[in-house]
């Protein structure tokens, strides 16, 4: 029913993770690009550049794709963006798109770049847009990639995408400021979005893609608690609502249930037994669907 491209590159483990943890799991064959997902929901798979994807899915190529919103942007892609999937090469989180300048450089911010400077970057639709805002002119030009190796014999700066900016450290490079924030978007066709069948079958998509990214870093927690400790318990519990309370069968003692952040369990555990828990139990969360 319908067709998808998952994007290539730094995004693939990432969203090949996802996928098989929304049990939709992407299965490979000899023919690289053109995978499969057993799913009744899905009929066509391809992985490409994340460049390309807006543009595909806006001309009805596929029905929904995986991209950046930097990309979205850059393309000018004609796209529903279903839902933010907050997860990037190494993890979860946003990138950014950068201004690096070379570390002797006196450039503190944009507003510093000279008029004339030469500006190497993937992202030109972009990089105009933000230096026309700022009304500086300035030489844009297209880099097909190694984009930090170009600065500073070739270009005067750089507009690139970083998690961390230990790339652009290494390289003797110095980001000045951010032209824009991004996020993994779920995309989709307008055609297929307005199509009532092939909406639904997004929508029930887009609940499985998010109910593996709410559930990430979270625990649930469940303990028996006599019936004396009950308050004492509760005060130390988090919940996304409340916690869930069933009492014991042919006991005065209950049993209680919730979701934990897994940062904290190690402090919460602990608190819990003090107050009274018992029989604690920490299990993986595969999905939370709100």
């Amino acid at each position: 029913m319908l067709s998808v491209a998952l994007p290539k590159g730094s995004l693939e483990e990432q969203t090949l993770l996802l996928f098989a943890q929304a049990d939709l799991e992407v299965k490979k064959s000899s023919r690289e690009y053109n995978p499969t997902i057993d799913d009744p929901r899905i009929s066509k798979v391809k992985i490409l550049r994340p460049q390309e994807i807006p543009p595909y899915v806006a001309e009805g190529h596929f029905d929904i794709g995986i991209s950046g919103h930097d990309w979205v942007t850059e393309s000018e892609a004609d796209v529903v963006e279903v839902a933010e999937l907050p997860y990037a090469k190494t993890g979860s989180g946003a990138v950014r798109m950068v201004l690096a300048v070379p570390h002797d450089s006196p450039v503190q911010e944009a507003r510093d770049i000279a008029a004339g400077s030469r500006i190497t970057t993937e992202f030109p639709n972009v990089t105009h847009a933000f230096f026309e805002k700022l009304g500086i002119p300035v030489d844009v030009y297209y880099s097909y990639g190694a984009t930090e190796a170009k600065v500073p014999e070739l270009m005067d700066a750089l507009v690139d995408l970083t998690e961390t900016g230990s790339t652009l450290r290494r390289n003797g490079l110095r980001i000045v400021d951010t032209v824009m924030t991004s996020t993994t978007r779920l995309l989709a066709n307008p055609q297929s979005w307005q199509s009532r069948e092939k909406r639904a079958a997004i929508e029930e998509i887009r609940t499985l893609l998010l109910g593996v990214i709410e559930a990430r870093g979270r625990v649930l927690l469940m303990m028996n608690v006599p019936r004396e400790a009950m308050d004492a318990v509760i005060a130390e519990l988090p919940a996304m609502k409340r916690p869930t309370v069933n009492k014991l069968y042919g006991s005065d003692d209950y049993e209680v249930a919730t979701v934990a952040d897994k940062a904290t369990v190690n402090l919460l555990l602990p608190r819990l037994k003090a107050a009274g828990a018992e029989d604690i139990l920490e299990l993986p969360i595969g999905k939370i669907v709100r």
